[in-house]
């Protein structure tokens, strides 16, 4: 493949299309990727129904984050490579293999009919598509940056930041078409395939667009006059100059970037569904219409970054979500499922247990029982979407759950005696689990969130707040980080920090962040995660950063 395209592209009256075509195939890329955040739940279903519930969800977040567990290896092959051919031809390469991985999942059996070779390759298409992510975001930003005129670049780039939105407001609409035309029925048997299958024909309408584009005037520049790169990770991460700038521009940006943009649109979206218990489709609905209204605003700060700089722009939203986050969310809760807040109000519940009873209830080839008495409780109440405090008791004592001021002796299992010398107490799990539960309706608790009492004029409002911190510290990141390093190596220095950022730290937020709630029983303890990472690099950013409003970019 050749290094670039022959000749200079003409650059007067091409800035709208270059804009376009880079992002019309990063939003189909993003489409791709967060298809599988959003049907999480059916992939659990249909690839993990060899182990318990828990297990199963927690294993299709895992398989979630897999994607984005390769993401900085792709940036290192596809960023070597985008400083050897060329921007453009990279980033045709990572789309093709985004579009046909996610085409397969579609195909793809279920574990029903092939068993664990199911998951198995369901988790080889994540990694396929999590390198291909790696390597396409660091082309597109850099491709706008370098067309870009000058004082313009956070205008430019701010729409490659909208992609990423773009393409999960995408996901969730073709998923609430095909569910709302189907049926919920037809749409968990096999319906959830259909968004799959159609990214097939928006690969075709993306490559035809990328293809009509030309390379950077910058990178053709550095082929005319001899000045490409030889050896781009070498010189991006054997040399201590550009290694510090990648170090910061990890800890100092992207680190607090990424958890601040997948706590506003995908753990905001986990927790309507899984801890306020509201239905899927309205939560898609709601999450939705917050996106809409919150796009436009990449723009607003990317344009914003170009006026007073990059770095006040995002780490004041940092700043924001950490100190805003705790009580956005329990404002969510208030207005998403008000019964429930009201029950955890005026009937707190806790778990009075010896800590030694309790397991971490993570079982991965599904064989293990967790049937003590802690184990029970928790596992009981987690199901109902009940949040709950933990409270030690003697060592061997026998688990309770307290409602409110009523205490409930935790499940005791039937010995294999006769009926006749069973002890009061004593009866089946199922039947304790459905005392509880009609204690818990009896004090207040919901088993599904009310539509009909939410507020949801005030859920699109958190969420849209939530999409605001988004878009601040994401609108103005690509200009930011392709401003940071010397042309000759940008594609793959840029691309690998904002990788370990946002694949890392932030694609792992969703499966930490809820094993942090089943672990501890509080619904909000989650948040804990992306507050201090935000924090972190609040201080970072402020204490080391230049600013990078301004550097030359040309070769």
């Amino acid at each position: 493949m050749a290094a670039a395209d022959g000749g200079a592209p003409a650059r007067a009256g091409s800035n709208a299309t270059v804009v376009a075509g880079a992002s019309v195939g990063t939003v189909f890329e993003w489409y791709d990727f967060y298809l599988y955040g959003s049907l999480a739940g059916f992939i659990t279903q249909h690839f993990f129904s060899g182990v318990n519930e828990v297990t199963g969800y927690i294993f299709a977040l895992l398989a979630f984050a897999a994607g984005f567990a390769v993401r900085p290896l792709g940036a290192i092959v596809f960023g070597r490579l985008g400083d050897l051919w060329g921007r453009k031809n990279t980033f045709l390469v990572t789309m093709l293999l985004m579009g046909l991985s996610t085409f397969v999942v579609g195909l793809l059996p279920s574990y029903a009919t092939i068993g664990v070779a199911a998951p198995i390759l369901l988790v080889a298409l994540r990694l396929v598509q999590g390198l291909a992510l790696g390597g396409e975001y660091g082309g597109a930003a850099t491709y706008v940056a370098e067309h870009a005129p000058p004082g313009k670049r956070g205008l430019y780039t701010s729409w490659i930041q909208t992609t990423a939105t773009f393409g999960l407001f995408l996901s969730l609409v073709v998923i609430l078409l095909v569910r709302t035309n189907i049926g919920e029925d037809a749409f968990k048997a096999w319906g959830w395939r259909v968004p799959f299958l159609v990214s097939i024909l928006l690969l075709g309408v993306s490559l035809w667009i990328r293809l009509r584009l030309n390379e950077s005037p910058v990178f053709q520049q550095m082929v005319n006059e001899g000045k490409t790169s030889k050896k781009p990770l070498a010189e991006s991460f054997g040399q201590w100059a550009n290694l510090k700038l990648v170090i910061l521009a990890l800890l100092g940006l992207t680190a607090g970037q990424a958890v601040v943009w997948y706590t506003g649109q995908f753990y905001a979206l986990f927790f309507l569904e899984k801890m306020l218990k509201v239905d899927g489709a309205l939560t898609n609905t709601l999450v939705a219409i917050a996106l809409a209204l919150g796009t436009p605003f990449f723009v607003v700060f990317g344009w914003l970054s170009d006026r007073i700089g990059r770095k006040p722009v995002i780490l004041a939203g940092c700043v924001l979500a950490a100190l805003t986050y705790f009580p956005i969310f329990k404002a969510l809760t208030e207005a998403a499922n008000p019964q429930l807040a009201h029950a955890t109000a005026a009937a707190p519940v806790t778990i009075i247990a010896d800590p030694a009873n309790c397991a971490f209830q993570f079982d991965p080839v599904g064989k293990q029982k967790f049937d003590s008495s802690c184990d029970v409780a928790k596992s009981t109440l987690a199901s109902a979407g009940v949040s709950y405090s933990n409270e030690r008791a003697p060592a061997g004592a026998q688990a309770s759950v307290r409602i409110g001021a009523k205490v409930y002796p935790g499940y005791q299992p039937l010995p294999d005696v006769p009926l006749a010398t069973h002890r009061e107490g004593q009866m089946s799990k199922s039947a304790w689990q459905d005392a509880i539960k009609s204690e818990l309706k009896a004090a207040g608790y919901p088993a599904k969130a009310d539509p009909a009492k939410m507020n949801k004029p005030m859920v699109v409002f958190l969420l849209w707040l939530l999409v605001i911190y988004v878009t601040m510290v994401y609108g103005p990141i690509a200009a930011a980080l392709v401003e940071m390093f010397p042309a000759r190596i940008r594609y793959t220095s840029m691309s690998l920090p904002y990788h370990l950022g946002n694949g890392w730290l932030g694609g792992f937020l969703p499966t930490t962040a809820f094993a942090m709630v089943a672990a501890t029983g509080n619904i909000y303890y989650g948040l804990w995660y992306p507050i201090a990472v935000a924090a972190f690099t609040a201080v970072v950013g402020f204490l080391f950063l230049k600013e990078m409003k301004g550097n030359p970019i040309e070769a």
